[in-house]
């Protein structure tokens, strides 16, 4: 009979992720031996009369976990935010393999974020639109409601006019481009 040795178990290592990609290896996060892309940091992380603090080449920064969803944070620090993912190695390998596959161009079904009636289109079909512009006016509860692109594309097929009354998730709107997110501005009618 064969006996595997155990393997002694590594450091812990995480991956932190910048909006731009840029990647940050840490190994060793709650230790005296942090490392910070191989390199070792004197960095420490505790808690100051309920404030978290990170320490770094003797000043002190105050941070607050302003958000955290699955494995994105948002953070406060010395007053300026941060938003970054922190992967295990496994999960980053699998993200980079899946972004090989990922559609650079792709068509988007945009549908009624809420129930009410249109009150204006502001572009037509074939139509580019940038991010942050307004593309229709959606009246409901009272409020007028400013919808926008957050990111450019071209409107493909509209599927709605002026005047008529949509319920949540039925109009649609097809857009080509690279990825398409909707949000709105509220003002009164």
């Amino acid at each position: 009979m064969k006996l595997l040795k155990s393997k002694r178990k590594s450091d812990p290592e995480y991956i932190a992720v910048s909006p731009a990609n840029k990647k940050f290896v840490i190994r060793n996060p709650f230790s005296e031996e942090l490392r910070i892309n191989g390199h070792k940091q004197d960095i420490k992380i505790f808690e100051d009369e309920g404030f978290t603090v990170i320490e770094f080449k003797n000043k002190r920064y105050f941070v607050e976990i302003v958000e955290k969803n699955q494995n994105k944070y948002t953070v406060l620090l010395n007053g300026l935010s941060y938003t970054f993912t922190i992967e295990s190695p496994i999960s980053y390998r699998r993200r980079k393999y899946l972004e090989k596959f990922k559609q650079i161009s792709k068509t988007e079904v945009i549908t009624a974020p809420m129930p009410g009636k249109i009150v204006e289109l502001l572009v037509e079909e074939n139509t580019r639109v940038k991010e942050g512009e307004a593309i229709l006016i959606l009246e409901a509860m009272k409020m007028q409601n400013e919808i926008i692109a957050v990111v450019a594309g071209k409107i493909k097929k509209i599927s709605v006019k002026a005047g008529d009354s949509v319920a949540k998730m039925k109009f649609s709107w097809k857009l080509k481009g690279n990825h398409y997110f909707w949000s709105s501005n509220s003002y009164s009618s």
